[in-house]
């Protein structure tokens, strides 16, 4: 007795499918669900990048950062979001940026203005 359907009943559209026609159906069906899952997973990873980045830039907005004095240039104090200086030794809170800006040798930076956000406690 034959184990798979003979020539002539492949062509029955109302034969029953083999359990290797159906375990095939299954595999193509889950490389499916895994190519969908797979995609989701990249763009959940994405939306969570950007908005750590978004978190990360609202939080450096509140502090600020010392530029040191250069050779032909003052020290300059920057918002902590500001682009015209990374940062290379962390932030500084807004008590020391106070101090700061008092200090004749340190000039709030032209581009962020670095004075307007900060206020006396």
């Amino acid at each position: 007795m034959p184990e798979g359907p003979g020539p002539y009943e492949l062509d029955r559209p109302d034969r029953e499918p083999t359990p290797l026609e159906k375990n095939r159906a299954v595999v193509q069906w889950l490389e499916y669900q895994l190519r969908q899952a797979k995609k989701r997973v990249q763009q959940l990873e994405a939306q969570e990048t950007q908005e750590r980045g978004r978190r990360e830039q609202a939080h450096a907005g509140l502090r600020w950062k010392l530029q040191p004095e250069q050779p032909d240039a003052p020290a300059l104090l920057h918002r902590g979001d500001c682009a015209a200086y990374p940062v290379v030794g962390g932030y500084i809170g807004q008590d020391d940026a106070l101090i700061a800006l008092e200090m004749p040798e340190v000039e709030p930076c032209r581009v962020c203005r670095p004075e307007n956000g900060l206020t006396y406690r």
